[in-house]
């Protein structure tokens, strides 16, 4: 089964999205942002889908060394784990970033913190949480394998359309994922285009896939593109257990 992402229906409202997505799955991942912010988990109750949620990330930044900022962005992840709660589901996180590379070593203090006072949270709910890697945007963290150790412990929800970005798809499947991101690129802008419209090798995603034996999430611009990736995986997954 894949998930699909209501990225691809951003700007319509949530109920209209949710309704829209019924054919195509049975499980959705809800960009909770913008006309999605989910005050409640009211809009969800109407529907059977197995869900993960994406917690806010316009505005949030966990890793922030101004501390008011940072405790902010803790509250409102934790209001995102307490939806969750009520709907059974996982929530995918981002790591924050630094303003200046000099910060950086006060950010990744700061990000730390944050982990653990997010784990705390999520273990009262029982909720669990995973951390995007980001794309090809200066200061944020988890954008190369190389900070994968900033994470020990937990889950990497592992966008392979940003790894792909950063050049280090490769070294990223190698490492057990917990939630995969899938949408394709050309390895220079952050498009969130259909499977095959760009340079990713999905048959080697696949294969990571079936190895950590987790639901994919399609997060394409598009619904024509959410449904044409689908039958693109669906093949290329059919492929790759037939050999």
């Amino acid at each position: 089964m894949f998930g699909v992402s209501t990225y691809c229906l951003h700007r319509e409202p949530l109920s209209r999205a949710l309704e829209n997505l019924a054919p195509i799955t049975e499980c959705v991942e809800v960009m909770d942002d913008g006309l999605h912010y989910l005050e409640s988990a009211e809009p969800l109750e109407s529907y059977s889908y197995l869900y993960f949620i994406h917690a806010p990330s316009r505005g949030v930044n966990i890793a922030s060394i101004l501390e008011p900022i940072r405790r902010a962005s803790v509250e409102v992840l934790t209001q995102t784990f307490a939806v969750a709660a009520e709907v059974g589901a996982d929530v995918v996180i981002h790591p924050g970033y630094y303003a200046w590379s000099e910060e950086r070593e006060r950010a990744v203090g700061k990000f730390r913190q944050s982990l653990g006072e997010l784990t705390a949270a999520a273990d009262d709910l029982s909720v669990t949480f995973f951390v995007e890697n980001m794309g090809n945007w200066e200061y944020f963290f988890l954008r190369s394998c190389e900070d994968l150790p900033l994470i020990d412990g937990l889950g990497l929800a592992l966008d392979v359309g940003h790894a792909n970005l950063n050049g280090c798809l490769d070294c990223f499947l190698t490492h057990p994922a917990a939630h995969y991101h899938l949408h394709d690129n050309s390895g220079g802008e952050d498009t969130h285009s259909p499977v095959g419209a760009g340079t990713i090798d999905f048959s080697a995603v696949m294969e990571a896939v079936a190895r950590d034996n987790v639901i994919p999430i399609v997060e394409v611009d598009t619904l024509e593109g959410v449904v044409a990736s689908i039958g693109a995986l669906e093949t290329i997954d059919a492929a790759s257990r037939g050999r």
